[in-house]
């Protein structure tokens, strides 16, 4: 039989979180005791381990009158 393809691969490791990259792409925040870090928190330690971009809002339209 063939060996099952590992569900998570490993980014990389801090001291206070895990970073873990999974098969979709995405990336997944996992607290020393095993707590998901989730929202802004993580956005923010992404950022810092630079693995995302950030976003800058699209600029309005300005009304035409």
């Amino acid at each position: 039989m063939a060996k099952k393809p590992a569900a998570a691969k490993k980014a990389g490791e801090k001291k206070p979180y895990r970073v873990v990259k999974k098969r979709s792409g995405r990336y997944m925040v996992i607290k020393k005791k095993g707590k998901y870090v989730n929202g802004e928190e993580k956005v923010k330690i992404l950022l810092a381990e630079g693995l995302i971009k950030a976003m800058k809002p699209k600029a309005k339209p300005a009304a035409a009158e």
